[in-house]
């Protein structure tokens, strides 16, 4: 099954694999490399604070092998039928753009969190482009039927896309489950969104007509 991926997934997958094991050889040597909130880098004996190259590489990181092996397998699931969509380009950078995405709304919420006297906390991990790439799935392959791992009932993408889409955004307004960036993962979803509306040219992106030769009668 590896080896039939297309390169771009495979390659993703590989890479989330390699920092996972740095990671857990490394431990808190690579806490630069996670997402720090704006402002938590204020307390000079405090955590290492916001560092520009974080919007990215904390998308490669992981907190535990449960949660590296899920977002891998989502992202098998539904990587690779958009990347032989897409092609190779666009697809790295739909998903990049949904690692970014996810990582400005989550930087949003860690600056309301700290405004309210809440504690600075690093995000890691995946998801944000996960569920970019399942928005994208969802929006490509509608009536596709996919089947839900708990609990395991089948359903078509779309119904999928808008299931996760709610439940998410319950979960992060009334803070059932803490620790799991809700609204991270729903920016990977908006901005997946607005990206793949960009690329067609829909509301609220609008391309202009190419100019036509005028015909003089």
């Amino acid at each position: 099954m590896f080896s039939n991926l297309p390169p771009v997934t495979k390659a993703l997958l590989i890479a989330n694999g390699l920092v996972f094991v740095l990671q857990m050889l490394l431990g808190t040597a690579l806490r630069p490399f996670e997402l720090w909130p704006l402002d938590s880098g204020n307390d000079p004996l405090g955590p290492t604070g916001f560092l520009p190259w974080q919007l990215l590489t904390y998308g490669f990181m992981h907190g535990s092998i449960a949660h590296l092996l899920f977002n891998m397998l989502a992202l098998a699931m539904f990587g690779a039928p958009l990347e032989h969509v897409w092609g190779n380009r666009r697809f790295l950078t739909y998903f990049l753009t949904c690692i970014v995405g996810a990582a400005v709304c989550q930087l949003l919420v860690g600056a309301w969190t700290m405004a309210q006297g809440g504690e600075a906390y690093p995000t890691v991990g995946a998801s944000g482009g996960i569920f970019g790439l399942l928005l994208a799935y969802g929006m490509l392959f509608p009536q596709q039927r996919v089947m839900l791992l708990i609990p395991p009932i089948p359903m078509k993408a779309r119904t999928l896309v808008i299931v996760y889409g709610v439940a998410e955004l319950l979960l992060g307004i009334t803070g059932t489950m803490p620790g799991v960036a809700h609204f991270a993962h729903l920016g990977g979803m908006l901005f997946g969104w607005l990206l793949i509306r960009y690329w067609r040219g829909q509301p609220p992106f609008t391309r202009k007509p190419p100019n036509r030769p005028r015909i003089v009668r």
